[in-house]
């Protein structure tokens, strides 16, 4: 046990879990979306959806798809200052979800330029998140890391040769997952690393033969 287990983060309560943890999930969804929200549909389920209202659970989400982190004292201002900058949003119940963790929430993002991301996270206590989906495939990545997202054509070899470009780019892998829709469809590669990846690398990685798209999480406010 740390010293963060026993104090918790610096936030805005009542509750790291409902509270600042809903917070970093609607700013890492807006990190990964890379430009301003104009429309949010959340989905809560669990104790999200139960007892978010006494939390503040629904502010909080907002107010970190507004960009705003766990300590800002606007947090509980976060409608407001949503609709003043032309943000829509709205709240429903994830119905579609079953047996998820009791802290969860479906984010349905529409970006300034039109571009779309829909995310499962969970709120998994002391303010920490869990990605668990991202665009329909697996995800599970807590944000606490750089991290790419690699969408790829499912064939032999690839993997390594991702791996042997970060190598040769002088960066470190922390983590890797692998998921697929079917064999030979579309593969995911979720690489979690150890320093910030720069752009002319995921320029590099995103032209590469077999690379369908590739999303990057950043631990920077901007890149």
């Amino acid at each position: 046990m740390n010293i963060f287990d026993i104090i918790g983060p610096v936030m805005v309560g009542p509750s790291s879990s409902h509270t600042a943890g809903a917070v970093r999930i609607g700013h890492t969804a807006r990190k990964l979306l890379r430009e301003p929200v104009r429309d949010a549909e959340i989905l809560l389920y669990g104790s999200f959806l139960v007892s978010g209202k006494g939390h503040g659970t629904d502010c909080a989400i907002v107010a970190g798809l507004l960009g705003m982190k766990e300590d800002d004292r606007n947090i509980p201002d976060s409608f407001r200052i949503a609709r003043e900058r032309g943000m829509s949003f709205r709240f429903g119940e994830a119905t579609e979800l079953v047996d998820a963790h009791p802290n969860t929430a479906v984010l349905k993002l529409t970006g300034e330029s039109g571009k779309k991301l829909e995310l499962v996270a969970e709120s998994v206590g002391g303010s920490r998140i869990n990605i668990r989906t991202l665009n329909g495939f697996p995800a599970d990545f807590s944000g606490e890391s750089p991290t790419l997202i690699v969408y790829n054509q499912d064939r032999p070899g690839l993997v390594s040769e991702v791996a042997s470009m970060l190598s040769r780019e002088d960066v470190n892998i922390a983590t890797m997952h692998l998921h697929r829709s079917n064999r030979g469809g579309t593969g995911v590669m979720v690489i979690e690393c150890d320093q910030e990846v720069p752009k002319s690398t995921r320029t590099k990685l995103s032209l590469a033969e077999g690379i369908k798209k590739v999303t990057y999480y950043s631990l920077k406010d901007q890149d």
